[in-house]
């Protein structure tokens, strides 16, 4: 599977989703809403909307998942 850079960003995206996620559920810190002026600021906003966004986009790269990446 070659990478784009699409794949890139959203991979990125996704990881950034998944600390904040990590943050809020051991610490109850939102780290997005904390850089970018609290929840309900536009960037903070954005910045959700692109995660989730990447989310989505990240379960169609399942279908792109194959044996040939594979060494035996």
């Amino acid at each position: 599977m070659k990478s784009k850079p699409l794949d890139f960003i959203a991979l990125l995206l996704i990881i950034i989703g998944a600390l904040n996620w990590g943050l809020i559920g051991f610490f109850k810190f939102d780290l997005v809403a904390t850089l970018f002026g609290g929840m309900t600021s536009w960037l903070s906003r954005v910045i959700y909307a692109l995660v989730g966004l990447a989310g989505l986009y990240g379960l169609s790269l399942f279908g792109h998942i194959d044996d040939t990446d594979k060494v035996s």
